[in-house]
């Protein structure tokens, strides 16, 4: 059984900072893709980007540039900074793992990122 362990969050102004970590504990297999989603009020969860073990990153286009996600093996952490931040990225933010990237089978709890302007 996986667990992850996020924290991170809170609130910022537009054009603001964050940085979102999700700790994970269970075998590597289990969390050989490392992600992260959001889901904002009234709206679909998305994916934001994702990292696998060999540390290809992917991300969904309306952050590129502006995310990045990163992970250290040793502390079976992945990190999520997040620069420029705009309203529109004010949202739950949740981690997640599993082996295949297209489904993942742990989640976090979440943490709320909110971006005034």
């Amino acid at each position: 059984q996986v667990q992850l362990v996020q924290s991170g969050g809170g609130s910022v102004q537009t054009g603001g900072s964050l940085r979102l970590s999700c700790a994970a504990s269970g075998d590597s297999y289990s969390t050989y893709c490392m992600a992260w989603f959001r889901q904002a009020p009234g709206k679909e969860r998305e994916a934001v980007a994702a990292i696998d073990g060999n540390g290809r990153r992917t991300y969904t286009a309306s952050v590129k540039g502006r995310f990045t996600i990163s992970g250290d093996n040793a502390k079976n952490t992945v990190y999520l900074q997040i620069d420029g931040l705009k309203p529109e990225d004010t949202a739950m933010y949740y981690c997640a793992a599993g082996f295949n990237c297209l489904d993942l089978d742990y989640w976090g709890r979440g943490t709320q990122v909110t971006v005034s302007s």
